[in-house]
């Protein structure tokens, strides 16, 4: 997992703020389908979102860490049910870093 800095989070979380969930998590929680679709999705836009269904704030958590661990992925926020996270793609990197 990437330690990203506050001016990286910063400017994740400015680039994320206009796009919507791209996956949601449901009723069955982290399915095998689930994380396959969240790990294409981070090799493809490095930065995605994703909507936690839980109702209790303890079992988002738990699914947003079990997610983050299992994908490789950094957690940039949580705002409520989205969570943004950011994995870098090495072969094809997305993001370009502000100088």
């Amino acid at each position: 997992m990437l330690t990203l800095t506050n001016p990286q989070k910063r400017y994740l979380k400015a680039l994320a703020h206009a796009r919507k969930p791209i996956i949601i998590i449901g009723d069955k929680g982290m399915t095998p389908a689930v994380l396959h679709e969240i790990l294409l999705a981070l090799d493809q836009h490095e930065l995605i979102k994703v909507r936690v269904n839980a109702e209790d704030r303890t079992m988002r958590e738990t699914m947003i860490e079990e997610l983050c661990a299992s994908s490789g992925a950094t957690l940039v926020q949580r705002v409520g049910h989205i969570a943004t996270l950011f994995r870098r793609n090495p072969e094809a990197p997305r993001i370009e870093w502000p100088d």
